[in-house]
Order: structure tokens, then C-alpha cells, then sequence
């Protein structure tokens, strides 16, 4: 499906014509029934991103991982040997959570040489593998090399650790994340270390934030307040119009036109950006690894020399967002129910060499808070609409060419599953 159209060529949408022109049904996103089947069909099939490779820094680093949505929880260690593997988070005993700190239900992270279950004290080696069982000889010919941590698919891209909850990926990693996302390798990810985080639980179906962060054409309206009356007024008027729609397999991405703050007329820039040179699109001094990202030719394969941002969507909750001036971000949608999932963002920025530096990167962090905070408030609306079943579909225009890509990947996937007899 990885297609190179021209917008002077005519619609985006009409490149795709796998993807129709017709209004869109969103039942997918309010209806139980169909969220209990993309439980299964989707995310116990599909490679999903954990973290990153800085987040285990030395031999026994370890995180954990709460994937509600396939009732799991995992622990991700790099072991002696340095490589990393998972694990399903559970003592192979009587089931109690292996890994976790002051409350099992939460996230942890730190360094062992072992792990040890917190009920009878069964340990196990950063491999897996069933060291220890206090008396072992009350039990029954119990072999404990027959009762090591339950594995789990694991693989590093890029230095992102992503993992598969099925017995058998159908692909591989490489394979599953084809050549539109795998031109993205040769960015220098592992020069941008410093990290800028926070979560959120969100009141909507995980399709429906992804829905708001794949489209611009909702920004003059919902982000009017990210910049004076006057700026926010002009780019109503003028609405938005990408520079770049792609879609390859059930990713997908966008390019919007360059924005460079600091040449806008002073009237135009907020007081508080002038004095910090920095604001939503970032710092706007060059960082050690700008210009050079903007050489990476798979952030704009559009082809055009400058950017203001560049979305890559990773099937099915993983996004990229690379901005124009040598910095990323990353967003996760994990669902909880039907209608609520755990939104969560990160900011990568080269390593603050000053304390101006360090400032502006927080300026960015806290302004680009409030900008998603904007859709987040604003989609929890359109859930409360939807169980009414009152819009039956909903028209989507060309802008909006990655909702309907994406709307279709989780029905065709869904259809699939059933058609080889999947059941909820």
C-alpha cells in the first residue's frame, strides 16, 4: 500500500481507492462487543512498543509493563548476557505478581541480580530461568527447569523495545513494521536522551485520541489559544492543508507545512517564548543533532526540504512525531474498556548543555501539555455522544484520510480474526 501520490494529482484520498470515499461508521469505538474482539485480534497479534533501550542502561535494569488491555503485565530486563527479554510478570508458582514495588497494580522500574517472589520466595535469573524453590523436596519430582518465567516475543528496533503477546508472530519485527517506518532507523534516537514524560487516563476510546492527533484539520479551531487572537484568527480562514499523506500496511503518516516562530512579527509570538526562545514547535537555537536530523530523508518522504511536523502511526497504538527542529516525541494509547484507555507522551531532546537549554526544553514540554490536554478534553466529548447510536456515520474529508485508514485496519483486523474463528 506504500504509494508516493502528488497533491497537484488530485485527492489523497482518492490514491487509496481501498479505502472508499463514503461516510464512516464508528461503532468500533463505542460498542463492548467489538473492543472485546480487537483485544484479541489486534493487540494479542500485533507488535506493541514498551520503551526504550536507555530505560535499561545496565546489565539487570529492568521495567515492568500493565497491558490492561490483554490482561497482562510484563517485566523487560536486559540480563547478564546485555540482551534484553520479556517476561510475563508472574511467579510460575501460584501466579502471584512476580516484579512490583508498593502496589502490584502500578508500574516499577530498577536493578537486581534476581528476581524474587514477594509470597514463598521462588527466584529466577535474569533469563527466566527457576533458580531457587524453598523446599523443594516437599514437592512433588518437581523438575525446575521445566518452571522458568513464561516468555514473551521480544525485539529492539531503533532502540525501541517492542514485544508480542502471541505463541507465534506472524512476522517479524522488521517485517511488521515495513519500509515507510523502517526508513526511519538512521535517526539518531539514541543522541536525543533527554525525556520529558506524563500520562493520562482518558475517557474515550483509544481510536478516537488517535483519531484527533492523525488530523490538522481540527487545529485553527480546538488550539486557537496557542497563539495570539490575531495569528489564530488567519489560520481559521485558511484552515490546514498537509504537505504529505502515506499509508503503508496498517501504518500510516503525515507531514504539515514548516512553521518557524521566532520570524513570525513580534505581536505574533508570545511574551513568555520571546524571553525563552522556545515554545510549542520547540527551542529555537539549533541542539547538537540539528540540522543533521532534517538529513534523514525517511521523516519526509514527500520529499520536500522542511517540515513542520512529521506523524508516523505505528500499528496499532504506537506514535512517532518528529518536529522540525531535531527533536521527537512519542505517544501510546493503551486501551482499558470500550470507552477509556491510558493515553501517555513522551519529548526527546538532545542533552541540555546549559541551563538556557534546559529551560527551553521545559518550556516546550509544558506547552505541548496543554496543547494535547486541548483534544483530550475535547474527544471526551464526542465519546458521550456515540453510544446513543444517533450518527450512524460520520463523513470524512480528504484531511482526515488516516481516521478512515485507521477505522478500516481495525475492522478489516477484527473481521479477519473471525473469519479464522476467533472468539471474545
Amino acid at each position: 500500500m506504500a504509494r508516493f501520490p502528488k497533491p497537484a494529482e488530485g485527492s489523497w484520498t482518492e490514491h487509496y481507492p481501498e479505502l472508499g470515499t463514503a461516510p464512516v461508521s464508528f461503532y468500533d469505538s463505542c460498542s463492548p462487543a467489538f473492543y472485546a474482539l480487537e483485544r484479541k485480534a489486534i493487540f494479542e497479534r500485533s507488535w506493541l512498543e514498551v520503551g526504550r533501550v536507555e530505560q535499561l542502561p545496565r546489565n539487570g535494569s529492568y521495567f515492568t509493563r500493565e497491558i490492561q488491555v490483554a490482561d497482562t503485565s510484563i517485566v523487560v530486563v536486559r540480563g547478564h548476557d546485555a540482551r534484553i527479554r520479556a517476561f510475563h510478570n508472574l511467579c510460575r508458582h501460584r501466579g502471584n505478581k512476580l516484579v512490583w514495588s508498593d502496589f502490584p497494580r502500578e508500574e516499577t522500574h530498577g536493578t537486581c541480580r534476581q528476581f524474587v517472589c514477594k509470597y514463598h520466595g521462588w527466584r529466577y535469573d535474569l533469563d527466566g530461568a527457576c533458580s531457587f524453590v524453598q523446599q523443594e523436596g516437599e514437592f512433588f519430582g518437581l523438575d525446575r527447569s521445566g518452571y522458568g518465567l513464561v516468555p514473551v516475543h521480544c525485539d529492539v528496533w531503533a532502540g525501541f523495545i517492542f514485544v508480542h503477546l502471541g505463541e507465534t508472530p506472524r512476522q517479524s519485527l522488521r517485517d511488521f513494521l515495513g519500509a515507510m517506518v523502517g526508513a526511519l532507523e538512521s535517526y539518531p534516537f539514541d543522541r536525543l536522551t533527554e525525556r520529558y514524560g506524563f500520562r493520562a487516563v482518558v475517557p474515550a476510546n483509544w481510536k478516537i485520541f488517535l483519531d484527533a492527533l492523525q488530523e490538522q484539520y481540527h487545529a485553527p479551531i480546538v488550539h486557537r489559544s496557542q497563539r495570539p487572537e490575531n495569528f489564530d484568527d488567519a489560520m481559521q480562514h485558511g484552515g490546514f492543508e498537509a504537505l504529505h499523506y502515506q499509508l503503508d500496511g496498517p501504518h500510516r503518516m503525515f507531514s504539515s507545512p514548516g512553521i518557524q516562530p521566532w520570524q513570525l512579527p513580534a505581536d505574533q509570538i508570545k511574551p513568555s517564548e520571546r524571553l525563552l526562545r522556545s515554545g510549542l514547535f520547540g527551542p529555537w537555537d539549533d541542539s547538537p543533532v540539528h540540522p543533521a536530523t532534517a538529513a534523514v530523508a525517511g521523516t519526509r518522504p514527500g520529499g520536500h526540504d522542511s517540515f513542520g511536523v512529521s506523524l508516523f502511526e505505528i500499528w496499532p497504538n504506537f506514535g512517532i512525531q518528529f518536529w522540525q527542529r531535531g527533536w521527537y516525541h512519542t505517544y501510546h494509547h493503551w486501551p482499558i474498556s470500550h470507552e477509556a484507555h491510558v493515553f501517555e507522551c513522551n519529548l526527546y531532546f538532545a542533552p541540555a548543555r546549559n541551563a538556557r537549554e534546559r529551560v527551553a526544553h521545559e518550556m516546550t514540554s509544558v506547552t505541548f501539555k496543554e496543547f494535547a490536554l486541548q483534544d483530550d478534553n475535547l474527544i471526551a466529548s464526542i465519546q458521550t455522544t456515540l453510544g446513543a447510536g444517533v450518527l450512524t456515520t460520520c463523513p470524512l474529508g480528504d484531511q482526515e484520510i488516516l481516521v478512515r485508514h485507521l477505522h478500516k485496519t481495525a475492522r478489516d483486523q477484527v473481521e479477519a480474526y473471525e473469519r479464522e474463528g476467533g472468539t471474545s
